[in-house]
């Protein structure tokens, strides 16, 4: 029963830490392109003020997959801190998209 816990667990960090990464990249992306773009300038402000949550969100999502190395009870909290980090990074990177989609 450790063994499927831990697995569980194990699989919820990772995922949160790729959501994580992802939402970091994307901001990335986003800040690069309106640095190179005239009149860019509202955009890079915005993502400058993403940039906390953005790290915030990454660091609990790796604390959480560091917490899948413990016991069961360990386990059931990195699923607990994963799955917090996982749904807020997947907000602000919608969020984020929804405010800058292009196209139609």
């Amino acid at each position: 029963m450790n063994t499927i816990v831990n697995l569980i667990a194990v699989i919820v960090a990772i995922a949160s830490v790729l959501a994580a990464l992802g939402h970091a990249g994307y901001l990335g992306m986003l800040y690069s392109a309106a640095n190179k773009r005239a009149g860019g300038s509202p955009i890079a402000q915005y993502v400058r003020t993403r940039w906390a949550l953005a790290g915030g969100t990454a660091a609990a999502s790796l604390l959480a997959w560091l917490l899948t190395m413990g016991g069961p009870a360990l386990d059931v909290l990195a699923i607990l801190l994963a799955l917090g980090s996982g749904a807020v990074t997947t907000k602000a990177l919608q969020s984020t998209q929804a405010r800058y989609r292009s196209g139609g």
